[in-house]
Parts: C-alpha cells; sequence; structure tokens
C-alpha cells in the first residue's frame, strides 16, 4: 500500500490520508483580519478573488460554530452509543483530543453550544429579525441570511445535515439542503475539487500520522489559476497556520512538530474556516457464518486479510454498498467507495493495523535506524530546489534560510551544506500482474511518471515537487528516493509511488506507458477495468448493480478462501433487510451510520455480527470564503 502524498488529510489520530494502493498509483499567505479573511498571496488569480458577502465576516463563521450542538448531531446518527462513547466523539479542532498532536484545550478558541452567544454575533455583524415575527435574519440591505448546504446523499449525512438545518435555524439562519451523488461532489472537475458550495459536509479519513499541507496552506487553495491544484476547498489562508503546517512537515522531531501543530489548530479554531463537528465511529454488520472478517482500529482497509474471509458451502462473497464508483482511478478520485472497490485489486506496501505500520509487498519499511534511510551532506549551490526553514520549496539564492547539515538555521552562503534525506525500498519476490506479467521497475516508475505529470488530473504535486531523484534498482524490484536538500518527510520510512502496468497494450494498440497522461482520465483500461496485482480481479461491471470479482491467479500471498466477491450497489432504506435476508454478507461503515435497534435484536438473535472499531475518520462542515 503506497501512499498518496498528493492527498494529505486529517482524521481521528491524524491529519493526512497518505496511503495509496500499491497497484493502483500513487499528496506567502494572508492574514486573518478580525473579520474578514484577505488574501494577498502574489499569484494571477482568475478567480474566487471576491469575499463571500455573508462567509467572509468571521463573526458570522464563529455564529455558525456556536450554534452547532455537536452532541445532537452524533445522538442523531448514534442513537443506541453510550452517553459518554458520545461525548467522547465531539470534536474541537481537525486533530482529536488526546492524541499526541492535539494542542490542548487551552490554546485553542473552543466554541460551545450557545444560541445566545451566536446570536450576539449575528446582531454585531448587522443580521437581525426585522421584526418579532420573522424566523430569518436579514440585513441593513434587506438581504435574507440564507446559506446553501452541499454533502452527499449517503443517509448518515442526511440524517445529521437535517439536524444541523434545525440548530441553524434556531439562530435565524436559513438553510438550503442540497444533497447531491457522490460522484459530483468528489469528482475531479466538479463539487469540492471546483470549490462549488457555500457550506460543505463530508469527511476526511485519517491515518497514522499528522500532515495537512494541501489542507491547510495558502499555496494549496485550487483555482484555474494553478489548475486547480490542492484541497485547500475554503480558500483560507492564514500566513501562521500556513507557515506552521509546512514546518510541521518538514522536521523529525517530535517537539518541533508538536509547537507547529498548536499553532495551526489556534488559527484553525480563531477563523474557523472549517467546523470540525464529530469523529465517526466504524459500522458494519455481517452474516453470522461469516469468518475470517475482523475490522480493526487504526486500518481503514478492512480487506486487510480479505483472503481470509469465507463463508462455509458458499464461493461468493457479498458486500452491499449505497454509493457507486465514478472512476477506479484513485489518483483523481477522491470518493472513499473508490478505495473499497480497488483493494481487492492492490498488494499493499505495508498495513496500519492498530496504527502501527506492517511491511506487507514490502521487505522492510526504510527507516535510518535499520540503515535504509540515511542523512547526506550535500552543498548545494546557487539556483538548486532546496526546503527552507519555514518548510517552503524554494530556488536557493545568497540569504535564503535554511538548515545546514548540523541542524543550525543559516543565512545560506556558497559552501553551506545541507542534509539529503535519502531511502531504498525494495519489493517480495512473486509480484505479479492478473495477466502473467511480473511488476516491474518500469512499473513504479510510470507511476511516479503520470502521478508527476500536471496533465494527470492530481490534486496536488506536492511530493513530486519535493523530489530531487529516484534510482531504479537493477536486477530487484525497488528503488532509491531522495528528497530536494532541506525537506526531512515525517514519513520518511514508507515508499511515494505506486506502480502501473507500463506493459499493457490498450484497446487501441498503444502501450499504457506511452498514453499522455491527459488521457488516462479517459481510459477505460485505467478507470474501469485496470489490471489486479492483488488477490482478485475485476470480471465485470455492470453500472448501477455491481462489480463482480474473481481470483487472480498470480497473486503470491496468500489463497483466498473464497472464490468470488461482489460489490453489490443497493439502497440505503433496503440495506439492513438484505443484510437480514443474506442476500447481501457484509453492511461497512459507508452504508451504516452506527448499530440500530433492528441490528442489535439481529445480533442478539444469532443471525448476524456488528462491529464498532474507533474510527478515523471525521465529520466536518467548510465554509466557502470567496465566491466565484
Amino acid at each position: 500500500m503506497s501512499r498518496n502524498r498528493f492527498m494529505l488529510v486529517l482524521g481521528l489520530l491524524v491529519v493526512a490520508s497518505m496511503i495509496l494502493s500499491a497497484c493502483g498509483g500513487g499528496d506567502t499567505g494572508t492574514v486573518a483580519t478580525p473579520e474578514v479573511i484577505v488574501e494577498t498571496v502574489e499569484v494571477e488569480r482568475e478567480a474566487f478573488t471576491t469575499p463571500h458577502p455573508i462567509l467572509s465576516d468571521v463573526r458570522v463563521r464563529q455564529a455558525l460554530a456556536h450554534c452547532t450542538n455537536k452532541l445532537e448531531l452524533i445522538q442523531s446518527v448514534y442513537p443506541l452509543a453510550a452517553p459518554e462513547q458520545q461525548e467522547a466523539l465531539i470534536l474541537n479542532t481537525m486533530i482529536a483530543s488526546g492524541h499526541w498532536a492535539y494542542a490542548g484545550d487551552e490554546n485553542i478558541t473552543i466554541y460551545d453550544f450557545n444560541v445566545e452567544a451566536g446570536s450576539a454575533l449575528l446582531e454585531e455583524a448587522g443580521w437581525t429579525y426585522a421584526t418579532a415575527d420573522d424566523t430569518v435574519r436579514t440585513n441593513a440591505a434587506g438581504e435574507t441570511l440564507s446559506l446553501k448546504f452541499t454533502t452527499t446523499s449517503a443517509a448518515f449525512r442526511k440524517t445529521w445535515g437535517a439536524v444541523w438545518a434545525q440548530q441553524m435555524a434556531a439562530c435565524g439562519i436559513e438553510i438550503i439542503q442540497l444533497y447531491v451523488p457522490a460522484s459530483w461532489w468528489f469528482g475531479d472537475t466538479t463539487g469540492l475539487a471546483r470549490r462549488d458550495f457555500e457550506l460543505g459536509a463530508y469527511a476526511w479519513v485519517g491515518e497514522a500520522d499528522p500532515g495537512g499541507v494541501t489542507l491547510y496552506t495558502c499555496g494549496q487553495i485550487p483555482s484555474p489559476a494553478n489548475g486547480w491544484e490542492g484541497q485547500n476547498y475554503t480558500g483560507w489562508c492564514n500566513e501562521a497556520a500556513s507557515a506552521a503546517t509546512q514546518a510541521a512537515n518538514n522536521t523529525l522531531v517530535l517537539q518541533e512538530r508538536k509547537d507547529n501543530y498548536k499553532i495551526l489548530q489556534a488559527e484553525y479554531t480563531k477563523d474557523v474556516s472549517t467546523i470540525p463537528l464529530f469523529n465517526r465511529t466504524e459500522t458494519f454488520a455481517n452474516v453470522a457464518t461469516l469468518t475470517g472478517f475482523e475490522p480493526i482500529t487504526g486500518e481503514k482497509n478492512y480487506m486487510y486479510n480479505i483472503w481470509d474471509w469465507e463463508i462455509p458451502e458458499q464461493d461468493t462473497i457479498i458486500i452491499g454498498f449505497t454509493q457507486e464508483p465514478a472512476s477506479l482511478w484513485n489518483l483523481v478520485e477522491d470518493a472513499m467507495v473508490t478505495r473499497l472497490a480497488t483493494y481487492p485489486l492492490n498488494y499493499f506496501d505495508y498495513l496500519t493495523l492498530n496504527y502501527e505500520f506492517t511491511p506487507l509487498a514490502l521487505k522492510d519499511l526504510a527507516y535510518i535506524d535499520n540503515g535504509l534511510s540515511v542523512l547526506n551532506e550535500v552543498t548545494p549551490v546557487a539556483g538548486d530546489k532546496v526546503v527552507d526553514i519555514d518548510g517552503n520549496l524554494v530556488d536557493l539564492a545568497e540569504g535564503t534560510m535554511v538548515k545546514n547539515f548540523a541542524g543550525e538555521e543559516v543565512a545560506w552562503t556558497a559552501g553551506v551544506t545541507m542534509q539529503q534525506l535519502v531511502s531504498t525500498w525494495e519489493y517480495n519476490e512473486g509480484y505479479t500482474w492478473e495477466d502473467g506479467t511480473p511488476v516491474t521497475n518500469a512499473d513504479l516508475a510510470l507511476s511516479k511518471k503520470i502521478n508527476c505529470d500536471p496533465e494527470s488530473g492530481a490534486t496536488s504535486f506536492y511530493v513530486c515537487d519535493r523530489t530531487a531523484d529516484d534510482v531504479w534498482t537493477d536486477g530487484v524490484l525497488g528503488y532509491t528516493h531522495s528528497w530536494v536538500p532541506g525537506y526531512t518527510d515525517p514519513l520518511y520510512f514508507i515508499p511515494v509511488w505506486g506502480v502501473y502496468p507500463a506493459h499493457e497494450v490498450i484497446s487501441d494498440g498503444r502501450l499504457l506507458a506511452d498514453v499522455p497522461a491527459a488521457e488516462w482520465s479517459t481510459l477505460e483500461e485505467v478507470t474501469q477495468t485496470p489490471l489486479s496485482c492483488g488477490p482478485y480481479k475485476i470480471v465485470e461491471w455492470v453500472k448501477g448493480v455491481s462489480i463482480s470479482y474473481e481470483l487472480n491467479t498470480y497473486w503470491p500471498g496468500p489463497a483466498p478462501k473464497t472464490p468470488k466477491l461482489i460489490f453489490q450497489m443497493i439502497t440505503a432504506e433496503s440495506a439492513e433487510a438484505l443484510l437480514l435476508t443474506g442476500d447481501v454478507d457484509i453492511l461497512d461503515s459507508t452504508t451504516l451510520a452506527g448499530i440500530t435497534q433492528t441490528l442489535a435484536d439481529a445480533e442478539a438473535a444469532g443471525t448476524i455480527k456488528t462491529w464498532s472499531p474507533a474510527g478515523a475518520t471525521w465529520e466536518h462542515i467548510d465554509i466557502a470564503l470567496f465566491i466565484r
């Protein structure tokens, strides 16, 4: 499972979603004034330069936070959870309390549920009730305090979204609820990627280490000017937070990381560009006869041991999904359902069971302690790409502030040496595509080539930009990766690139390796029927109905106990009934919001089994600070 450093995200214990399947490819600002976030980045901006007429006022955003009853939202989707469990899910920042990077309550702004405080802020911002009978506030110009709230059509978000709209109504805010297909909301050229929202709800999936560069830095605000690169969808640009986030991701010193994440969270909660809501529990249910299925805390890939799944006298396991992928190319498709649909096709570099990194396809992780990573002393020259002391990628020039090889902050001049982090990874034998062709270094190199091509549609080129060189190892599957001087990636020990089948001949006779990156998003061989190097391969995708899988006979890992899998498209309303009748065998956390009374009764009767491991996913509402 190689890392998608193009999509850094935050979650239960972490900030970034950096893991991408090994077979699928693959991750100067503004000042926050008391009322308006003002853009001062010195780049050409073709759009989103006009502050939102309502949401650019920080008092309105703070009022939204005060008017939000997070516990009530949690109770709406997890009604059977114990009160102490419900309370424990509440989030104050993008990082859960208890995590090593959490800033501490005393270092952030906490918005308790307080309608009076929220109403006072709205009054101060000029939003009042024109008459005693009004239920929606207006301003002096007679404009209504009305906002569009966009999220997916998943039952889970419809449930808490409806409750949140009622909470806003109690503060005089009209919420227009828009529930849209996940394929549009998470599409490469629609929804979030084009900042097409006012208030937008979705979840980030976390991993085992903080990141956040593509989410919270000024240079990662998508716009036409930068080709829509980045995942800072709100347009939030806070100079202190941006610098701190970059610095936190450019040091191996834990205390430095803690200090910088504290700054990020302080600014994040002060400016309220996002309302963090709650951590999700990961609810699963399966027929009682299924064995081997065991979702584990810390591993978002609940198919990590799919070869052990088995139902006696049954050759097929059916998983019910309420959402369908728009594409199976993970590089450009953010939806979690896409990740899930491609997991059976992958031989993962590593797993993170219980948040511990364990090599799988890799022979070992590249730690400094085992000698597979080193900090070399190099002497860069003027004009070289380096990372400065603030974590910015710059062209080296006289006077640039850098860390020298000894770790001291100095003004660069000719002859000053710097650290260069270099890591080497080697893969286990037998790594093979479903057509019998061994995975080669050409496949690794193709992953780098496509993922770093500006025409690919990738959401960020953060890792590409900070890569100095890759050397593909002769005679073995693996490579040595060198970062630009001054960049010390906190997750340096896990691979950067995935694999694409360079040898594959597509329908028009060309090799996949020869197809320009700009064409990949339209290739059926990439988006619909990608070659597998995992335990299963796709044999049929009937849109709107199901995706069918059979064994990949060239899979070098443990032999799967079940020959076939089906990802069955179902409705949220029918999901539980289909499980109870045995028409589907598994319902996962993308379908189940929590354990309902129906599921609890069925488990008590012995017909199903439920799971509720701690989740690595957090719900939040993004606030658009600018308009087109």
